[in-house]
């Protein structure tokens, strides 16, 4: 990688960090951001700042939001026989652009990779079961991981788990 002033440096590593930004792009973007006006450079900085200090979990679904509960548990037209079991908020939005599903969501923000350091403690798990055992409403879990060992492995522990209870 070329040589830049530290701070140019440091600016492409914070976004080369992120996910999907390899080297080449996280320049790329870097120098669009220093490219930018005052104005607009501003406005991104203000924009991160007031989503970071504004943003926080729902209590219910642990869904981003800026209200708690957020919109979607907040709306009593949603069917609350169904919680939707999704790996990240990214989820949520991908699923509510179909307009096709109208229960509720349970955003566990990770799922199992033993590879990765992430275990069963380090996702939302305890939230969901709690959630199960104090709504009785809750008739149906839809388990939407990804189709991988990771999401199957953490779908098949969840489905072992709320077995029991008789939710479908």
């Amino acid at each position: 990688m070329a040589r830049y002033s530290p701070s140019v440096q440091n600016l492409i590593s914070k976004i080369g960090a992120l996910p999907g930004f390899g080297p080449k792009s996280a320049q790329k973007l870097a120098f669009h951001i220093l490219s930018m006006s005052k104005e607009d450079a501003d406005g991104l900085v203000n924009a991160i700042t007031e989503a970071r200090k504004l943003t926080r979990r729902c209590s219910i679904c642990q869904n981003f939001t800026d209200s708690d509960p957020c919109p979607i548990c907040s709306d009593p037209k949603r069917d609350r026989s169904m919680v939707c079991v999704v790996e990240s908020p990214r989820d949520v939005s991908a699923f509510e652009r179909m307009h096709e599903y109208n229960g509720l969501y349970h955003v566990l923000h990770g799922v199992f990779n033993p590879v990765g350091k992430m275990n069963m403690n380090d996702i939302t798990l305890t939230e969901l079961f709690e959630r199960l055992s104090e709504h009785a409403e809750i008739k149906e879990v839809v388990v939407a991981t990804n189709q991988n060992a990771e999401g199957n492995a953490t779908a098949l522990y969840i489905s072992r788990l709320i077995a029991p209870s008789g939710i479908t």
